[in-house]
């Protein structure tokens, strides 16, 4: 997840950001690795509690699926709830003196502090999750969130009775902009009056201000609501109202199981096994990932019970369409695709480049609002 300084973020040169992205193979289901001097020491550093479902309870899933993968041949320790910042640097750099000799970070603002840590234990591997910066012994790898994003937005289009949607976002910044944009066109896709009113929170994890802003949304017309923040309460609010929402990061049938229509989930399993077997094989390489449905880190699914067959067969098709290749969210048609002011930003019959998406810094036609600058 990311954290702010989004203008600082856009500012930077994205040949230098994401020069190096490539886009790994899917990952199967892990095997136990090979015969080592002992088990790998992996450590997890985590930006909020461990809560029944969000960012940080996918990535402590994908740290569990390392144990069942690798059983003896690993031993995982986690941190959680640690602020970006000072305290990030002291938690990861006592994971590191303690012997761990691979550590996950999966927060943007853990980016800097890992660098600093890592270039003191040349010897210790470092996973940088969200954030861009490489170095021989550190690497990043990132999800294509959009691309469950726009499937989301196919399953609400369909089953919103208003046209109208809301989402409560985190932070301007190019992953946030890419899912609400892909949302909107995912909507429009199949409603091409379909609009999106988005409130801006300036913050990731805040139960109390995510609810008031998901009640705030469901007076003006919104009957179905997606988010990009860290907890479950947009969903338990929309439970509570009688509305519908998209759950992302995990499935949360749990909290919403009326209002929840289909989930966005992030599987972190098969990339955190196939790193730590990389340390205990001896092949760990520094690299730069962003992988999507076709690599099996972004799945859309856990629909709910009102949601008819026909439109999940709809939303599961276009997934599959995705993950061949043949069906891409930010690709044009005919017409052109244009801002919300007006400009046009996806040339007809054109896509856009990664580079292009990972600095995206727009509002796509059918979004009511404008970016938090």
């Amino acid at each position: 997840m990311y954290k702010n300084l989004a203008t600082a973020l856009r500012a930077v040169c994205v040949s230098a950001l994401f020069g190096a992205v490539s886009t790994p193979t899917a990952f199967s289901q892990p095997t136990a690795a090979a015969p080592g001097t002992g088990p790998v020491k992996a450590g997890f550093v985590y930006v909020s509690p461990i809560t029944e479902a969000g960012w940080t309870k996918q990535h402590d899933d994908g740290r569990k699926a390392v144990e069942a993968a690798l059983g003896k041949d690993v031993k995982t320790t986690f941190v959680e709830n640690v602020a970006e910042g000072a305290d990030a640097e002291r938690v990861i750099r006592d994971l590191a003196a303690t012997g761990h000799q691979i550590i996950f970070t999966p927060s943007f603002g853990y980016m800097e502090p890992t660098l600093k840590v890592a270039q003191d234990y040349p010897n210790v591997k470092f996973e940088s999750i969200t954030g861009y910066k490489t170095a021989p012994n550190v690497a990043t790898a990132n999800a294509r969130y959009y691309e469950g994003r726009y499937l989301a937005g196919i399953a609400a289009g369909r089953m919103s009775k208003t046209g109208v949607a809301g989402f409560v976002a985190g932070f301007p910044i190019p992953e946030v902009l890419q899912g609400i944009n892909a949302f909107t066109l995912g909507m429009r896709s199949v409603n091409p009056q379909a609009t999106v009113k988005v409130v801006w929170l300036n913050v990731w994890f805040d139960p109390p201000k995510e609810r008031d802003a998901a009640m705030a949304l469901f007076n003006q017309d919104v009957d179905v609501i997606a988010f990009h923040t860290g907890s479950t309460a947009v969903m338990a609010a929309a439970q509570e109202r009688g509305k519908m929402a998209v759950a992302y990061h995990s499935d949360m049938r749990r909290t919403g199981p009326d209002a929840q229509i289909v989930a966005v989930t992030h599987q972190w399993g098969g990339y955190y096994t196939e790193r730590v077997r990389a340390v205990q094989n001896g092949t760990w390489k520094s690299a730069n990932l962003w992988g999507g449905v076709r690599e099996g880190m972004v799945r859309v699914g856990d629909f709910g019970s009102k949601v008819p067959v026909a439109v999940q067969r709809e939303v599961l098709a276009a997934q599959k369409a995705i993950g061949a290749g043949k069906l891409q969210p930010f690709r044009a048609g005919k017409a052109a695709v244009r801002d919300n002011e007006g400009h046009e930003v996806i040339a007809a019959g054109q896509a856009l480049a990664d580079a292009q998406i990972l600095q995206m810094n727009w509002l796509v036609e059918g979004v009511v609002g404008k970016l938090a600058r």
